[in-house]
C-alpha cells in the first residue's frame, strides 16, 4: 500500500510514521508512506497558502491552489491507480473500525491535513472521503491522520504476523472483546478464570463469547443493538443481565 499525507508540518510524522507496527510495515516493504509539504506547491513568491474568507468571519482558510497541485503531482505519478483522497475535517464522518478495514483494502491513500479555520470549499471536488477522529477540534489534521494510518496499516496482510489478532479485536467482531490473561495464574491473590486453564477449547470458546458480552453491555451496551444476537447468546445476555444487576 503506498500513503501519502498532505501537510504543513511533515516533521511531526517522522517519529510515529518510523516506529513500531507501521515502521516494521515500511522495512518489509509493505508499505510506502510520503509525506509532502503542500506549501511547495504554492504560486506565489511567499509560498502562501491561506488567505481570508470571501463575505468575512473569523480565521484564514486554506486556499485551493496548492492542494489541487499537489494531488495532481501525487496522481500524475502512478496514472493507472485511482487514490482514495481523505479530507480530515471535524465535519466529517466519524471514524471507525470499518472504515479502517475499508481503507486497508486500497492501494493507495491520500490524507489531507488542514489547518487554520478551514479549506476554501473547491478543495472537497477532489476528496471522496471527509472524516473526522471524533467530535472534537485538533489544531489540525496532523495527529488524526496518525491514528488512521496506524489503525489502517495494522489491518495490511502479513503487517502483524497473525492476522487473527486483528480480526478478534474490539469492534472488529461487532462486540468487546474478552477480559485476557497471561502468567503467572496467581498474582497476589489475584487468579486466572479456571476455565481458561483446563484445557477444555468449548468451554474456553464460550466463556469468551460470554465475557465479551458483559464488557460490551456494560461498556458499550449500544453495539449490542445492532448485533445480530443468537439464541444462545440470547441466553447469556439474560444471565449477565440477571447477574449484573443483582
Amino acid at each position: 500500500m503506498r500513503i501519502d499525507v498532505l501537510t504543513l508540518f511533515p516533521r511531526m510524522f517522522e517519529g510515529p510514521m518510523g516506529e513500531s507496527i507501521i515502521g516494521k510495515a515500511r522495512d518489509k516493504g509493505l508499505l510506502d508512506i510520503r509525506v509532502s509539504n503542500f506549501r511547495d506547491f504554492s504560486d506565489n513568491k511567499h509560498q502562501t497558502v491561506d488567505d481570508y474568507p470571501y463575505g468575512g468571519g473569523a480565521g484564514m482558510l486554506l486556499k485551493v491552489q496548492p492542494i489541487f497541485d499537489n494531488i495532481e503531482a501525487i496522481k500524475q505519478e502512478r496514472p493507472e491507480v485511482t487514490p482514495r483522497v481523505i479530507l480530515l475535517d471535524p465535519a466529517g464522518k466519524k471514524f471507525d473500525q470499518h472504515m479502517a478495514e475499508e481503507f486497508s483494502k486500497e492501494e493507495q491513500l491520500v490524507f489531507i491535513c488542514g489547518h487554520y479555520e478551514g479549506y476554501d470549499e473547491r478543495i472537497r471536488t477532489l476528496v471522496t472521503d471527509e472524516v473526522s477522529l471524533g467530535d472534537y477540534v485538533l489544531t489540525g489534521g496532523e495527529l488524526g491522520a496518525m491514528v488512521m494510518i496506524d489503525a489502517t496499516v495494522r489491518l495490511l496482510p502479513d503487517v502483524l504476523g497473525n492476522n487473527l489478532s486483528a480480526q478478534t479485536d474490539s469492534h472488529s467482531t461487532g462486540l468487546l472483546e474478552h477480559p485476557q490473561y497471561t502468567r503467572p495464574a496467581d498474582f497476589r491473590g489475584m487468579k486466572v478464570p479456571e476455565v481458561l486453564t483446563n484445557g477444555n477449547h468449548k468451554l474456553i470458546e464460550e466463556w469468551q463469547t460470554k465475557e465479551s458480552l458483559r464488557r460490551t453491555y456494560l461498556r458499550r451496551p449500544d453495539m449490542l443493538a445492532a448485533y445480530e444476537l443468537t439464541p444462545q447468546m440470547e441466553k447469556w445476555l439474560a444471565e449477565i443481565k440477571r447477574e449484573e444487576n443483582q
